[in-house]
């Protein structure tokens, strides 16, 4: 059985989340596109812009019948019809979508260029993408990233949160700069990042401040039996917190499990049951969360780690980072 020739390629447009598909001759596309005329890509991407070849002639100062002769050019170079007729004025078609993706991206991060280098005042701040594993305490990692706010020029941060793994592949594509872990790369994962150890804290237990003083008492023996919630089975803290119950000989009611530390904060908060977090952000949890630290798990550490794509970090937000960190967290 012979295999099709033309190849689906998919786009998710930024705007939605409707996916595109465009079918196109990989090899003939790329043939055609190997000396792409740029200009006649600027004058595509300012009418899809602006909705209508008159108004980008405006903006280009320009006529029409020039601007149209220059899609046209790139229509027959693409071997695919860019526009449709929508009413007065024009929408893209599959294909257009497609290279209005790209063709965005390239003048957009020229215009940024242009400012950087021409208009020092107006510059744009420097950006930093990070990712945040959903099971690191948030007020850890506010910690970690705030020296990023207080440099100069000023650094515009951009946080998402998720699995190690999700942010791993975003950091391989260079989405990310930064990935900010509560545990190492994992052995086997066949990415190129580089773990940078930032520090750790103990872990102590903590009550909400009604019921801290019951607990504490004869403390860790008033944990038989005692609700707690806990992170879920996954998180290295709970592999530890299960091996230091059963040293001390109690097995306290797990009421809830919780991915989310800011989550099981605040159930804690509430009186729900008592719950572990680091002793590095003790202060922040009795004030915020109004409880009180009950004891402290002997022999249980919390790691954090910066990822980075080198191992050498040169990103000048992502050196400050890791340098305050340690100074902050500590480092064995």
């Amino acid at each position: 059985m012979r295999a099709p020739s033309d190849r689906r390629v998919y786009w998710r447009q930024k705007s939605s989340a409707q996916l595109y598909v465009v079918n196109t001759n990989a090899v003939r596309l790329q043939h055609s596109l190997r000396h792409l005329n740029y200009h006649h890509l600027l004058y595509f991407w300012t009418v899809a812009r602006e909705g209508s070849i008159v108004e980008a002639a405006q903006d280009l100062h320009l006529t029409p019948q020039t601007i149209s002769g220059q899609i046209k050019q790139l229509e027959h170079a693409v071997g695919e019809q860019l526009f449709r007729r929508s009413g007065r004025g024009l929408t893209l078609t599959d294909a257009g979508r497609l290279i209005f993706h790209y063709a965005d991206d390239i003048f957009t991060t020229g215009i940024e260029l242009a400012q950087q280098i021409h208009n020092e005042t107006a510059a744009l701040p420097a950006s930093l993408g990070v990712g945040v594993v959903s099971s690191i305490p948030k007020l850890i990692a506010h910690r970690i990233l705030r020296p990023a706010l207080e440099l100069d020029p000023p650094t515009r941060i951009t946080c998402v949160e998720g699995p190690l793994e999700k942010l791993l592949g975003e950091l391989a594509v260079h989405k990310l700069d930064l990935v900010v872990s509560d545990h190492a790369i994992p052995p086997g994962l066949s990415i190129k990042a580089f773990n940078h150890r930032l520090g750790s804290s103990l872990i102590g237990m903590f009550a909400s401040a009604r019921s801290a003083r019951s607990y504490s008492r004869k403390f860790p023996e008033s944990l038989d039996g005692a609700p707690v919630l806990l992170p879920v089975q996954s998180n290295p803290v709970r592999r530890g917190l299960d091996d230091w119950f059963q040293l001390v000989g109690v097995e306290p009611r797990v009421v809830a499990e919780f991915e989310d530390s800011a989550l099981l904060k605040a159930f804690g908060q509430e009186g729900v049951g008592v719950f572990p977090a680091p002793v590095a952000i003790q202060e922040e949890i009795e004030r915020m969360y109004h409880a009180r630290c009950i004891g402290m798990v002997d022999g249980l550490q919390e790691s954090y780690f910066a990822i980075s794509s080198e191992r050498r970090i040169k990103h000048p937000a992502v050196l400050e980072v890791s340098e305050a960190a340690r100074s902050i967290l500590g480092k064995e």
